[in-house]
């Protein structure tokens, strides 16, 4: 990966330029003609006259035809002098065809809602998803499955590990190889008695790959319209305070529980690994136990992706101007991983699901406190990638 330029930025380093990230439009105001927005429909920030209008003339298949130049301006006072031009705007901000369901199987959705809310009242069980959190979801999804390589194809761009070993020069118990920083190393196993870990032996590649792993971060947040609506200066707080978190995260999602490994792709790192890039036991245990316990939820993709976005908008990060409307998302985005579990978790199964992962978040918070402060301390890492220097600037 070629070095980021001098006076790194999160907008620079991965994102492209300031413009990138500006907002598309103040929150809450329709994309499409500019009037009061009341949430996000087809994969857009729009009124009700906008969605309307789209989902009838999709569903429609109306042919419109402008009798002007195809340039008229689609406002909340003009939107309907010219249809075609007000499609065509709708197609322009990302409204998608694919998301509009027919009128039959909107009718036979609201019948079938219906019914099984009426069912649930009486045993007091929850009702489904709603339409908004089925959009959420959907929207999550997406960003993840188009910026979270689960192959890890593009480590191979990355220098690739290298795992190497030294002669002790005096006796010493191998199952306690040398001290880095004060803190002793998980044990290392299989080693000849004389041989000792090389303590940053596997710096390189870890910095190529924290590089890598924090731009899909960056890509994930920006796929997300509610994240995209903020002021770029909450974007990067949120992004400095939840990037770590995002990223052991979607970590977890190719942790294999039996062999206590991370499968990416081609490559296969163990806590070990995390030793020989220096990082000490005080950190890499109580990662490996958290890795464990997450894996051993058996979390939906849908799940996953819901983490990330509570992760993602945390309102108690620094210089955070948005509190309250952060704190807002965040509810939101709670409140539907609990539908999402309370409709596809039934009792007892899911009874303490979402407490526990509730709990886990806190310990994550916990374990980038002592992330940052290792890396921090660790030589020439943050020289290494700036990137991540930036994130935990």
């Amino acid at each position: 990966l070629s070095n980021p330029p001098s006076s790194p930025s999160v907008l620079s380093l991965g994102a492209g330029s300031r413009e990138d990230w500006e907002p598309e439009g103040e929150e809450k105001i329709c994309a499409v003609c500019g009037d009061r927005a009341t949430g996000y429909h087809f994969h857009v920030m729009t009124c009700e006259g906008c969605k309307g209008f789209f989902r009838r003339s999709i569903s429609k298949g109306v042919c419109f035809t402008c009798p002007f130049t195809r340039n008229c301006t689609v406002t909340k006072a003009k939107r309907r002098q010219c249809q075609a031009c007000r499609l065509q705007k709708c197609l322009a901000v990302g409204m998608r065809k694919d998301m509009i369901m027919s009128e039959e199987a909107l009718q036979m959705r609201r019948v079938l809602r219906k019914r099984k809310q009426q069912e649930r009242e009486p045993a007091g069980e929850p009702a489904e998803l709603t339409e908004e959190q089925e959009q959420i979801i959907s929207i999550l999804l997406e960003a993840h499955k188009r910026h979270f390589d689960s192959g890890f194809s593009q480590f191979a761009h990355c220098r690739p590990p290298v795992r190497l070993y030294i002669h002790s020069l005096s006796p010493q118990n191998p199952q306690e190889p040398r001290v880095p920083h004060g803190g002793p190393l998980a044990p290392l196993q299989s080693l000849p008695g004389d041989m000792l870990p090389d303590i940053f032996s596997m710096l390189p590649h870890f910095a190529d790959l924290s590089t890598v792993l924090i731009q899909q971060v960056i890509k994930f947040a920006k796929e997300i319209p509610a994240f995209r609506s903020l002021p770029i200066d909450d974007q990067i707080s949120l992004l400095k305070g939840a990037t770590l978190e995002i990223c052991q995260i979607q970590f977890n999602t190719v942790f294999n529980e039996e062999t206590k490994a991370w499968e990416c792709g081609q490559h296969c790192y163990t806590i070990q690994d995390g030793a020989l890039a220096g990082f000490q036991q005080i950190y890499l245990e109580p990662l490996l136990k958290f890795h464990i316990s997450l894996r051993k939820l058996r979390l939906h993709e849908a799940e996953y992706v819901l983490l990330l976005a509570i992760a993602l908008f945390s309102p108690d990060h620094p210089g955070i101007t948005q509190r309250h409307t952060i704190d807002q998302l965040q509810e939101k985005m709670a409140l539907t991983l609990k539908s999402y579990i309370d409709q596809w978790h039934p009792l007892p199964e899911g009874r303490l699901l979402y407490a526990k992962l509730l709990l886990l978040l806190t310990e994550l918070r916990t374990l980038k406190v002592e992330n940052t402060r290792q890396i921090l301390h660790i030589q020439d890492l943050t020289a290494m990638t700036p990137l991540l220097s930036e994130i935990i600037s």
